[in-house]
This record gives C-alpha cells, structure tokens and sequence, in this order.
C-alpha cells in the first residue's frame, strides 16, 4: 500500500482564516519540507536543510566556545538498557520504536531506535571514567532520534526529527548546576540573537520535566497565534542515571563517586518556531542571521539585459560576498521579474535587489525589505556597506516586534475567571500564582488545555497571593499557556 502525498499547494492560506492551514502552505509552498511515504516522517528540502546547516554552524560555535566536543553514539539501542532506568523507559514507552529481526532471524534482544542516548551514552561514560581526573566529560552528538508521534506536523512533531544532544558528566553537583544553565543560557541567546525569537527562560514543573531528570529547564517562544513552543530543553540528571549506569569515579580525596551529569538538546523544531514568529500572509520571513540567501538580486530584463544589466549585477554580487554576504543572484529568463519577486517574498528572503537599465543610467539599485516592504533606491556607492547594515536593522526590527507581539499577548490575573476566559482563542501568556500542587496543574490543563510551560527566572514574588486554583498560598508565578 502506498501512502498518498498531497498536491503541493498552490496558494497560502491567510493567517486569520486558518493559522494551521497557513503554516502548512508556507512549509511547502516555500520548499522546505514534504510529506514523506513513510507516515510521520518529513523530507527536508535543500532550503529548509540550508536553515538548518545555518542552525547547526550558530549552536555548534557556541558549543565549542564553551568547552564541547562532538562525537557519534549509535541509533541502535539494546532494550536491557534502555529498561535500567526506571522512570526513563517509563516516560519514552509510548513513543519508543523497536528493531526485532536482523535479516531473516529474529533478535534475540531488541533493539531501540534512539529516542534519546542518556543510556548509550551513560553506558560508554561507565567504561571511560575512572579518576576525577577524566572529569568533566563535555561531549555533544548531531544526530537523528525516532519517537513514535500519533499526531504530526511538518518541523513541530515528526516520528524522525534531527537535532543535537549534549551529555555530560561532573565531579561535584554545583558544576552538573552550573553547566545545566550554562547550556540554557546559550540556547536563549541563539534564540533572540540568530532567530530573532525571544524566549523566557525557566524551570518545568515537577510532571513537566524530563523522565528520568532532577530538574528540567527549558526556553519557551510564543508563536503568533498565541500559542507556546518549547525552543530547547537543558536537564540537570543529578546521579540517576550515574547510579544506574555505575558511571564512578575515585574522588580527589580517594574515595569512590558517582559522577553528575546533565543532557541538553534542542532539534528541527526551531525552524518551525522561525516560521511562526515571524511569517505573513505572504508566506516566510527570515531572519538575516539564518536566511539561506540574505540578499535576492532580481536583474529587470529588457533591452539586451545580458549585455548591459547583467554585467553590472554580477559586479555588486562580487562585492557583497566579499562582504560575507549570501547572494542568490536570480537571472533566470523563464520567469517575469514580478514573478521573482512574489516568489522570493514567500520564501522570505530578507533582501531583495533590483537593477535595471535605468538604475545603471543614474548607479542606483532599489531596495526593497521583506519584513517592512519599505522600497528605497540607494546609491551604487557604498552598496555593500548599506545592504550589511540594512540586514542588522532587519534583524533587530524582527526581534523587536516578537517582543512587542509577546508583550501584547501576556496577560498577568489572579483570578481563575479571567484566566479561562484569556485562555479561549488565541491568548498568549498568562502569568498566574500557583501553590505548586500536582493537582491543581492537571485540573487546570484538563479545563483550558493550558499547560505550565515554565517557572521564569524572572518571576514576580507571590507574598500574601492565592494559588489561581485551589485559593491555597501560592509558591511561584507560572507562565501558562496552550502548546504545541
């Protein structure tokens, strides 16, 4: 039986009409990804693959300037591992997929295909940790897992998603604590300084952290239909899974440990957090940082084009690379310059360049911005430099009116009233005082669909204020909202 991909679309969906419906459109319409045969998993086009590398090369400098290495675990894990920690194979059981025959024989132990490596990873950091001297073990895998999905969505949820995944293991709790944040922190700032998303950065709940984690901390977006996406999750494992794994080690003062450790990850998700941050009606906007092409160079075809236009915008082309700048100069003759244009809006390049013969008469070019569809014509003279500056005022103007959208879409009550009338629609954040009850957390979730996404670091204080639904003392200001 073959499995049946849909037409791509041919036009996108308005937001307002249909916020899913336009997501969708926009993934495929602007190539970046497809439906696969395979149900649940997603072909990542070259566009979308090029976000990604650009994705992978801002994190993985990070990574490395923060003392990490990359290294490469296997896909295949045997299921005695796997069921060693409790609480872990627990919590991945529904989502784990299995192998159960090599060839034509049946295995005598399956196999799991990763849905994470805390256990293959804690079963190699066993062998090569003897002294605190082999401490702190700070390695990252780029890598691919498998979670059986029953409900998917092309970036967001996929039975086979990429991402990277660090693991690492300490001599002393404090730096387990301090790397968890560490990685946290650079998950934010990659986040608002490449993406152009802002994140709020806090710890999950007890029933919301990792299985198997002490504690989970996390960096949550919010997507312009007012709905939260987890951006990156950072886990401080405590000795469980050292425990476990008998990851020990002889301490400065000779006797036996047990390392701490913690594991970090965000995946291809991100790219669906860009689209809904900061896309139109008219389809992607890309932030300068991770566009594939910053700059789009529409030659106007008329005349002996080749001759005189083309020249010219091969020459600007030059200097803007030289600049570091990525160019897709477009001369194709197939297509109308207007078609380019519509064409290269929806695929959000941040950029557009026009020259035409009456441009090279008066050595000027039109510019034209994605995000504002400001139009200007600007000297030939200082092109380069004016373009590189342009695409930093684009990617601050992109992150700025995230903030503005977050802001907007924030709401702060005390009252359980308010809060579920917020929570119908499209309502963004709301900030409630919480009693940290387990309870309480599920009967709210059950009534609105709103989950705690995090505790903020930044949290109000909540002296003399009543838990939103129990009316007990409330512990925290938690921030709420409906999820992808």
């Amino acid at each position: 039986m073959t499995t049946e991909i849909p037409d791509l679309p041919t036009e996108i969906t308005p937001q307002s009409q249909d916020f899913g419906r336009w997501y969708i459109d926009v993934v495929r319409r602007a190539e970046l990804a497809d439906y696969s045969p395979v149900k649940g998993c997603m072909v990542i086009r070259p566009y979308g693959y090029a976000i990604w590398e650009l994705i992978q090369q801002g994190l993985d400098r990070r990574f490395k300037a923060t003392g990490h290495v990359n290294a490469y675990f296997p896909l295949l894990i045997p299921e005695s591992l796997l069921t060693r920690e409790a609480e872990h194979v627990e919590g991945f059981a529904p989502q784990v997929a299995w192998v159960t025959q090599g060839g034509n024989e049946k295995l005598e132990e399956r196999l799991v295909i990763r849905p994470t490596s805390e256990t293959i990873i804690g079963t190699m950091y066993a062998k090569w940790v003897q002294s605190w001297r082999d401490l702190p073990i700070l390695i990252n895998q780029w890598a691919n897992v498998v979670r059986w999905e029953k409900v998917t969505r092309l970036f967001l949820r996929t039975t086979e998603f990429l991402w990277q995944e660090g693991h690492t293991a300490h001599e002393t709790a404090e730096e387990a604590q301090e790397e968890t944040l560490r990685m946290l922190a650079v998950y934010k700032d990659f986040a608002e300084n490449e993406l152009a998303m802002p994140v709020m950065d806090g710890q999950k709940s007890e029933s919301e952290k990792f299985a198997g984690a002490e504690r989970t901390y996390s960096i949550e977006a919010l997507m312009r239909d007012g709905r939260a996406l987890q951006a990156g999750t950072s886990h401080n494992l405590g000795q469980n899974f050292a425990k476990v794994f008998d990851i020990k080690f002889q301490a400065r003062d000779k006797s036996v440990q047990h390392v701490w450790g913690t594991s970090w990850g965000v995946s291809t998700r991100m790219i669906g957090g860009v689209i809904m941050t900061h896309g139109d009606d008219g389809g992607l906007i890309l932030p300068p940082k991770i566009a594939p092409y910053q700059v789009v160079m529409v030659p106007i075809m008329r005349g002996n084009w080749r001759e005189t236009v083309l020249p010219k915008a091969k020459a600007i082309r030059d200097q803007l690379v030289a600049r570091g700048i990525r160019v897709m100069l477009d001369d194709r003759d197939s297509q109308t310059p207007g078609w380019k244009f519509n064409e290269w809006e929806m695929r959000g390049v941040p950029l557009r360049l026009e020259i035409g013969p009456k441009d090279i008469e008066k050595s000027q070019v039109v510019l034209a911005r994605r995000d504002t569809r400001e139009k200007a014509f600007v000297p030939m003279e200082g092109l380069a430099a004016h373009a590189e500056s342009l695409l930093n005022t684009i990617q601050q103007a992109l992150f700025d009116r995230a903030v503005a959208y977050r802001t907007e879409h924030t709401t702060e009550t005390d009252s359980y009233a308010t809060f579920k009338e917020v929570m119908e629609g499209r309502p963004g954040f709301v900030v409630s005082p919480w009693c940290e009850s387990a309870t309480c957390e599920a009967s709210i979730k059950t009534e609105t669909q709103a989950t705690i996404r995090n505790i903020p670091f930044a949290s109000a204080p909540v002296a003399g204020k009543s838990c939103i639904k129990c009316g007990e003392p409330a512990k925290v200001h938690a921030w709420f909202a409906k999820s992808y």
